[in-house]
């Protein structure tokens, strides 16, 4: 299919907030957590079928849709401000108003053909942050965003915001304000940029050992699996009933069974049982007392860690075991971050992370779920996505990504190492519940 579909940069340019940043506020300080988290770009892909009522060429409706996404960006600015900045260093950005990095580019080919069954090559290169010359030009930028148009009039738009000052729910609340300056309609959701550096103020970090293992330089494949919801509702009711509690998530299902499938196909390619961590991503801001406000911007996140030592063990076992774990974790820790209590924590955390790292007996597998965060809802004026995805080529070893479909079931992008993933993917188990690559419209119907 790549050799079909020719990709071609059409324009690279800064658009910068409309009015400029006050002096007072043209140094940004990050928080404590937003300290801990590396200058990397995430890839965050939304896909518009085209409008066949819109008068005009399909070249002068894509072209309306840039203009129009541009000039909205630009007043979306004034009040994501840092957004437009660049990293100064681990703790702060200078808000100087040099603007987010947006890119236009054209794809030879059809929306539908490119979403029957999405190429994981081409996924990478409708993104700003895998094109060299963009990469170059984009040195401590905060936002990328890359516009795709194909033959059809259908487009992608690409948001890569930097994992400095962005998590997933910040996003989100950039997302809605955004969309709704390009509509022109709605309520325009405006951030709370300042409770980060104030509630969990920078500081020098202790320094720790790097890990013995790159695991970005071993060799791993990526794939991508679609749950459908029908089969997680089924497996559900029967796992409630065995665990003797409320009824699991869907996120606590599908990872649960996609870290048991894992560890087993550790086992038979190693032929030996190692003990495994599960290592999963904690929204802390409804979790804190008081609650943070859900549009605040930053990292607000921490990780809980699974411990098993069976790739045999039963399903609703290490269900009930991931359910433990993050109500010990809510219960003990979340609400210690602030102030020196928790800095202290974050230190003995840390530490205890980066010995777990380097130690080679184990295999840590981590999950990062973006599902129930309203992705779907991201309306510019002229719909809804009919895919999201956020596939990115640097995925690393032992990484589980979940999302939410369309259809309301849930997409994993599990990246393993080459030989793991060929017994992976075979999984019986797996396979009840799960579909390997399908075509975007199986859940949701056509363009």
């Amino acid at each position: 299919m790549e050799t079909e579909m020719k990709i071609e940069i059409i324009s690279r340019k800064t658009i910068k907030p409309l009015i400029p940043t006050p002096q007072q506020l043209r140094t940004f300080r990050l928080s404590l957590l937003d300290q801990l988290c590396p200058p990397i770009y995430s890839a965050f892909i939304f896909f518009y079928t085209s409008n066949p009522n819109q008068k005009g060429s399909i070249t002068s409706q894509v072209l309306e849709r840039s203009c129009r996404l541009q000039n909205s960006l630009s007043k979306t600015l004034v009040h994501f401000y840092p957004l437009a900045g660049r990293l100064k260093d681990a703790a702060s950005i200078e808000c100087n108003d040099q603007g987010a990095y947006f890119v236009e580019a054209q794809i030879s080919c059809q929306l539908v053909d490119f979403l029957i069954q999405p190429d994981i090559e081409l996924l990478n290169r409708i993104s700003p942050i895998t094109d060299p010359k963009s990469t170059q030009l984009t040195s401590d930028s905060i936002l990328l965003i890359q516009l795709t148009a194909f033959s059809c009039g259908g487009i992608a738009i690409s948001v890569c915001p930097s994992h400095k000052i962005i998590d997933g729910s910040s996003l989100s609340t950039f997302l809605q304000s955004w969309t709704a300056t390009t509509r022109g309609n709605g309520e325009v959701v405006l951030p709370e940029l300042l409770i980060g550096g104030s509630s969990f103020p920078p500081r020098d970090l202790p320094i720790l050992p790097k890990p013995k293992v790159n695991l970005l330089t071993q060799k791993c494949t990526t794939r991508r699996f679609v749950f459908d919801t029908s089969k997680i509702a089924i497996l559900k009711a029967k796992i409630a009933i065995a665990i003797g509690q409320g009824p699991p998530t869907n996120v606590e299902i599908v990872l649960a069974l996609i870290f048991k499938c894992a560890m087993a196909a550790s086992m038979s390619k190693s032929r030996c049982s190692v003990p495994s961590v599960l290592s999963q991503t904690v929204n802390l801001r409804k979790r804190m007392v008081p609650p943070l406000p859900e549009n605040s911007i930053g990292n607000f996140l921490w990780k809980f860690l699974v411990f098993s030592k069976d790739s045999e063990i039963e399903l609703h076992e290490l269900v009930a075991k991931m359910r433990k774990g993050l109500i010990e974790f809510c219960n003990e820790n979340a609400n210690k971050f602030k102030g020196d209590e928790g800095f202290q924590m974050v230190s003995d955390l840390l530490k205890e992370q980066s010995e777990l790292m380097n130690r080679m007996d184990i295999n840590i597998y981590r999950c990062s779920s973006l599902c129930k965060f309203p992705l779907y809802e991201t309306d510019f004026g002229w719909g809804k996505p009919i895919w999201i995805t956020n596939y990115s080529r640097n995925y690393n070893k032992n990484l589980i990504v979940l999302l939410d479909t369309k259809g309301g079931g849930i997409e994993a992008w599990v990246t393993l190492e080459e030989g793991e993933m060929e017994i992976f993917q075979h999984s019986e188990e797996l396979l009840e519940l799960a579909s390997i690559n399908p075509s975007v419209f199986v859940n949701h119907g056509s363009i």
